[in-house]
């Protein structure tokens, strides 16, 4: 992970993005040019003096300089309203789960095993290998009182994570009709934080940069569960729950 993370739009808006309908739940069981030598006797070719213009073409990006603030200290990136979410997690989970299981759905809940327990998080290897995932989202409770379902899981979808030039570490997930991509930043010894923002519907072919939607940013936290299991928790997500859930496996 580089140690200077920031958020780069351009970047985001190559990655290809295939619609599933993940609007409707799924079942309880949720994809330079090389330069040859001069001929004997011509002298070589020497360049132009190049330009201010292109001298600032040539130098590096701020794509290679990392993305999203310059900075690898999540607290400089989020907003003071999505930085307090995190400082509600433990009410978030508490709160979800019960209101999960007194609408009926103990019994998904409790099959989900490490994914739905809270103090899961295991120690060391943080950081997903870049490459690509499986993911699916578990959405616990209810963003308002009385409106919605308390429980949903949907099916399995493609996620990635990758590594920009710059050493940034990005999570994303690529197909499904609510989609998401961010950073992962340091924090603790068993968590990075995730600062990202999401595409919906299928008009949408990339994604908003984190700040420039509030309604769509996301922060949350990234955990390890498992041999090659992780799980990003989003507390008081903007959209239908307390607590969202994305687990992703090889």
């Amino acid at each position: 992970m580089r140690r200077t993370p920031t958020f780069f739009a351009p970047l985001l808006l190559g990655l290809a993005v295939s619609a599933c309908g993940e609007n409707s739940p799924g079942s309880r069981a949720e994809t330079s040019p090389a330069v040859s030598a001069p001929a004997k006797g011509v002298p070589p070719r020497v360049a132009p003096p190049a330009t201010a213009a292109a001298a600032a073409a040539a130098a590096p990006s701020a794509a290679q300089d990392g993305l999203q603030g310059g900075s690898d200290d999540w607290r400089q990136v989020a907003s003071a309203a999505d930085a307090s979410l995190l400082g509600r997690l433990d009410q978030a989970w508490r709160m979800a789960r019960a209101e999960a299981e007194a609408a009926g759905f103990a019994s998904e809940v409790e099959a989900l095993g490490p994914l739905v327990d809270p103090n899961a998080a295991l120690p060391d290897r943080l950081q997903p290998p870049p490459g690509t995932y499986r993911c699916r989202t578990i959405k616990l409770g209810r963003r308002g009182e009385g409106t919605g379902l308390a429980y949903v899981d949907y099916p399995w979808f493609a996620c990635s994570v990758e590594t920009t030039p710059g050493g940034d570490l990005v999570l994303t997930k690529k197909t499904g009709s609510q989609r998401t991509q961010g950073l992962l930043y340091p924090d603790t010894d068993r968590r990075l934080v995730y600062i990202g923002a999401q595409a919906l519907s299928d008009a949408e072919t990339g994604f908003p940069a984190y700040g420039d939607r509030p309604e769509r940013d996301q922060v949350g936290v990234l955990e390890r569960i498992g041999q090659s299991r992780w799980r990003l928790v989003l507390p008081w997500p903007k959209q239908e729950a307390k607590l969202e859930l994305l687990e992703i496996r090889t």
